[in-house]
């Protein structure tokens, strides 16, 4: 059906859209910037914080242009005189109850609410009046939470329960004392909150950021007795690089690497190994549990938001999931055994960090289930890619500056299959060019898997493996893999083999990613480029497929003996344990 077309005119400009959009919308597709603060597209369509008011034609006061529909001829002007007057005062009584420390938040010059304030010349505040109470929650291993700094958008508040399903936080009380919290005002850690962090990248200002480990790790960088070394996850080579200035989806990894190694690190090695290792288990796992046709669907463990919130919500759903440890754990484990018997070094002197896009990595690192012999951790330390730029400018490292240099050996060789985990799709591709190899030994030509790729929810395919047809699924937010594991739930699934990533798009969207504003999203796929740079690198990486990398080769004759042998499920497997929420008893 042709879709209905309609003309509007936004402070002199003629746009054609389709019927049913909004102003706002209509404006940013001729890219004009109606300020908002509270809105999210299709997410927090609500009008709260009014700073999108447009005035229209013959129409009486002003409207919201976020949930206004446009209309056919309709003439709207953003910059008139009583407008901006009335947002700027709108921007006052905001400010009058927000915590103004600016020179020491995180979210300073990266600040929607600061950003606003200077557009509208605010110097001095007319309103100063009594400051609502106010909670500091840091209870979370991933997420601190200050209302203080909150100016009630609630887009948080529907990203998690939208988005992801989770509902952790809601709003709280009514009028004055509303703000933003956990049932029964306990504290995070006991509430639904899987630490994806994507409440943090949707935040406006500084209310929620990321748990922040730069000064452990800037201690272990300064002692001489730790042996320190660095991990780095797939999808950061295509995203820190904005941090300094460049395009959105700008590849990165040899700036990085050069530029960890001016910090100080020991040794810098690549997360996509681990990946690479992941595939050989996990794909090797899933062939037998086919031959077996036992817990099947299997469900990728890559993603530390997604276990626990199989942990969380589905408990009776864990046998499903793979055995084998995420990438990062991987890394991990052969930095502590197999790199520190090579190179000689006691385990305990190893200090070892992941530069990770996931502030819920922050919690996985100190599960149990996941410590080495002498209750070691695999890693010791997780950092975002948001604090290691925060580290870098400190230190006067402009990465952007910087020649190429090369991961260190031997945990620094990866594939092409390893660079795309950092995206939706990524792990399934992976497993696909490597299943076949490992089944019969047969190599597949064709390694690009197109139609695991892209933005839409939930993805589908069929493989063909040994004569049988299986179907596959792939799924990007928790939202979206509940609808898949109800299925299984109801015994339904007709599914043998599911990629499940906490956020939308992948790593490339993790929580502790570079934070982009709105309008600069709504004129760009910021997504998409990043998931470009990751499949451009995977185009040019020498091996292409997990079983290939000569150093995963040598791994196994060396120390591993093959995929899911006694020694490698010993150290590069785990289990999973049901996780109870709003516990009093441990309420911080």
């Amino acid at each position: 059906m042709k879709k209905e077309m309609i003309t509007l005119t936004i402070d002199g400009k003629e746009v054609t859209v389709e019927k049913g959009t909004t102003v706002l919308e209509a404006a940013r597709k001729i890219n004009i910037d109606i300020p908002t603060l509270c809105y999210l597209k299709e997410i927090n369509e609500v009008g709260n914080c009014r700073m999108c008011l447009v005035e229209i034609e013959g129409v009486k006061g002003f409207k919201a242009s976020c949930v206004y529909p446009a209309e056919d001829g309709m003439v709207v002007r953003t910059n008139t005189k009583e407008l901006l007057d009335t947002k700027r005062t709108i921007l006052e009584l905001l400010l009058s109850s927000h915590e103004k420390k600016c020179l020491t938040c995180v979210r300073s010059t990266n600040c929607r609410l600061q950003d606003l304030s200077r557009r509208f010349g605010i110097e001095d505040l007319e309103y100063e009046g009594e400051m609502p109470k106010s909670d500091f929650d840091d209870s979370s291993d991933c997420i601190v939470r200050n209302t203080a700094k909150c100016i009630l958008c609630r887009r948080c508040v529907n990203v998690c329960k939208k988005v992801q399903g989770v509902a952790a936080i809601n709003t709280l009380n009514r009028g004055f004392n509303s703000k933003i919290g956990v049932a029964l005002n306990m504290g995070i850690r006991q509430s639904t909150c899987v630490g994806c962090g994507q409440c943090v990248i949707n935040c406006p200002v500084g209310a929620l950021t990321e748990k922040s480990n730069i000064k452990e790790l800037k201690e272990a960088l300064a002692d001489p007795k730790k042996h320190v070394v660095i991990q780095t996850a797939p999808a950061v080579r295509a995203t820190i690089g904005e941090e300094f200035g460049l395009p959105i989806g700008t590849l990165v990894q040899g700036k990085m690497v050069a530029a960890l190694r001016k910090l100080g690190f020991d040794k810098v090695f690549d997360t996509d190994l681990g990946a690479d290792v992941t595939i050989m288990e996990e794909a090797t796992e899933f062939i037998e549990r086919l031959s077996e046709n036992r817990n099947l669907p299997m469900i990728t463990s890559c993603s530390s938001g997604w276990i626990t919130f199989a942990e969380k919500f589905y408990p009776e759903s864990l046998e499903h999931l793979s055995t084998t440890k995420s990438p990062m754990e991987i890394l991990g484990t052969l930095i502590k055994t197999y790199y520190a018997k090579k190179e000689k070094i006691d385990p305990k002197d190893i200090y070892s960090v992941a530069l990770m896009p996931c502030s819920a990595k922050k919690a996985e690192i100190v599960r149990d289930e996941l410590k080495l012999e002498g209750g070691l951790q695999a890693v010791d330390c997780v950092v975002t890619t948001r604090e290691m730029a925060r580290m870098l400018k400190e230190a006067n490292i402009d990465l952007a500056s910087l020649e190429d240099e090369e991961y260190d050996a031997p945990l620094g060789i990866a594939t092409g299959a390893g660079h795309i985990f950092g995206t939706t799709g990524g792990v399934m591709e992976a497993a696909l060019r490597s299943v076949s190899y490992l089944l019969d030994g047969i190599e597949i030509k064709e390694v690009e898997f197109k139609n695991l790729r892209g933005s839409k929810g939930i993805k589908e395919a069929e493989i063909e493996i040994k004569g049988k047809k299986h179907k596959i699924a792939i799924s990007q937010g928790l939202a979206n893999a509940s609808k898949l594991l109800d299925e299984i739930k109801a015994g339904t699934s007709p599914y043998s083999f599911i990629e499940i990533m906490t956020c939308p798009g992948g790593c490339i969207n993790g929580g502790g990613q570079p934070i982009v504003n709105e309008f600069k999203k709504s004129q760009i796929d910021v997504l998409g480029l990043r998931a470009k740079a990751l499949y451009q690198a995977d185009k040019k990486a020498k091996y292409r497929k997990s079983h290939e990398n000569p150093e995963v080769k040598v791994l196994y004759k060396e120390f591993l003996d093959k995929p899911n042998s006694k020694k490698a499920h010993k150290i590069l497997h785990t289990h999973y344990n049901k996780q109870e929420v709003y516990a009093e008893s441990e309420q911080k």
